[in-house]
């Protein structure tokens, strides 16, 4: 039985006092929530810090990374490799965000390397995709969402759909308050799973976790985690507030009861 997913992707926000005194809020809020997987995606600086105070408080939340290179080391000055994201004790990364396609220009291409490398050293990737709003508006949404699975999992070897996990972020509703409607995401997410099945299998695209990302609040996650094919929500401004994103978390917890 696949466990729901709930994401929080600080972006660049808090530093690493802040982070500390969030997890040791957020930490005693879900504390017996142990039905779902919770993770927390800090800035790089915030990574150990992060995962050391989670340890330390025995919290049953993974920390994640923003991003990585796809290189294990090298002359690329300012950018993070999956082994120092590793070797600072985080469990996953995510790779594919809109926010890197379309502000720093990472192709589909850049962003399988990135795939192949994270699951080759045993992180666990969030996988992003998602349609712009002109791309919607001209009913283009299936043939962006086909052709990032399509060129994001080239060649991509995976055993276990535990580990990866792939969002749905239509790139009008981040960050903009318009978050897509409940209908709208499980279409969209009942695609995708459509396109998984043929990637891999019927029995592997049931059990791989397919989350919503987009302007997730308190208030429209309940709609939105209770349609069919949403596996997990991955919240972005609202996982900055400890009560906000612990009641989305609870939220998940119920629905995957």
């Amino acid at each position: 039985m696949k466990k729901f997913f709930a994401g929080g992707n600080w972006k660049m926000r808090k530093t690493v006092p802040e982070t500390i005194n969030y997890i040791e809020k957020f930490a005693e809020k879900v504390s017996n929530i142990t039905n779902i997987d919770i993770a927390l995606f800090p800035s790089f600086v915030s990574l150990y810090p992060a995962v050391q105070t989670v340890k330390k408080l025995g919290a049953q939340i993974f920390i994640g990374a923003q991003n990585m290179h796809p290189e294990p080391q090298g002359a690329f000055t300012g950018e993070v490799s999956g082994e120092m994201i590793l070797s600072a004790g985080a469990k996953m990364v995510v790779i594919g965000h809109s926010e890197r396609r379309h502000i720093f220009g990472e192709t589909d291409q850049f962003i399988n390397a990135k795939l192949r490398h994270a699951i080759e050293l045993g992180l666990t990737p969030v996988f992003c995709i998602g349609e712009k709003l002109e791309e919607r508006k001209a009913n283009k949404t299936n043939d962006v969402i086909a052709r990032q699975l399509e060129l994001g999992l080239n060649n991509v070897k995976l055993t276990s759909p535990e580990k990866l996990i792939i969002a749905y972020e239509p790139v009008w509703a981040i960050g903009t308050g318009v978050n897509a409607t409940p209908e709208q995401a499980e279409e969209a997410q009942s695609f995708i799973r459509e396109l998984i099945a043929s990637h891999w299998n019927n029995d592997f695209a049931k059990e791989l976790r397919i989350a919503y990302g987009g302007s997730v609040n308190p208030e429209n996650a309940p709609k939105l985690i209770e349609k069919p094919n949403i596996d997990g929500l991955f919240v972005g401004t609202a996982s900055l507030d400890v009560e906000s994103f612990a009641k989305i978390v609870r939220t998940i917890a119920e629905a995957s009861r």
